[in-house]
């Protein structure tokens, strides 16, 4: 997940008029009761990142459509061509491995 829910959503209950019949939901002021949490994304925002081997590609592309239902707006699932989370593509990384010129940094080169 490339994004956290740190904003809190509230709902404030207020009664109205002298019979309070009616429930009415709003926000005077600044007060209200925690409802949920959620997460605050921009247009363009990358939402969630998968590294898998090859052999899985398939899998991952289904499970990630299958997720995007799960949020709300347009998403779209894109795969890269890059090797892992690596600023190389993929050829790229097989030559310079080749050479001997990558230096492993932990999950990253």
């Amino acid at each position: 997940m490339r994004v956290h829910p740190f904003h809190v959503i509230r709902i404030n209950k207020m009664l109205s008029c002298a019979g309070a019949d009616r429930l009415q939901t709003g926000m005077r002021g600044a007060f209200g009761k925690p409802l949920g949490t959620v997460a605050r994304v921009n247009i363009g925002q990358v939402i969630m990142s998968a590294r898998v081997k090859d052999q899985h590609k398939a899998q991952t592309v289904e499970a990630l459509r299958r997720a995007k239902f799960k949020f709300p707006g347009r998403q779209k699932i894109f795969v890269s061509d890059k090797w892992g989370f690596t600023k190389f593509t993929r050829e790229d990384y097989d030559r310079l491995l080749q050479q001997g010129q990558l230096q492993y940094d932990g999950g990253n080169v």
